[in-house]
């Protein structure tokens, strides 16, 4: 995957949108203003940070050399996955929705009823 074909799945997910609330580098993508996935521009290889379940992301970083505990985030939560041809694309975008739906899951009812409007 490259970063416009990540970029394009993530924009997909109801609701989501891209900022870069840090720097001019860290393409960040949110749904009801909580953030899914960070994508460091700058970063040879490409890398895409995503929230995980604590256990699952453990069982990852075992099972799979480009993903490591995510760089600069809650490294319980949050997994970096080195975009390096290593990681079939339909397993990235798998772990995408993952992180999407693991944020879903946390927002508040209101949140929710809002997301499901758009």
């Amino acid at each position: 995957m490259n970063v416009e074909e990540i970029r394009k799945y993530c924009l997909e997910k109801k609701g989501a949108t891209e900022e870069f609330p840090f720097d001019e580098e860290t393409l960040v993508f949110k749904v009801m203003n909580k953030i899914f996935a960070l994508i460091p521009l700058e970063r040879i290889p490409l890398q895409v940070n995503l929230k995980c379940d604590p256990v699952m992301a453990i069982g990852l970083r075992e099972r799979y050399e480009a993903v490591i505990p995510g760089y600069h985030m809650n490294k319980k939560h949050w997994n970096t996955v080195i975009i390096d041809g290593s990681v079939r694309k339909n397993i990235i975008t798998e772990w995408i929705d993952n992180s999407y739906n693991l944020v879903v899951k946390g927002l508040t009812k209101k949140q929710k009823e809002e997301l499901e409007k758009l």
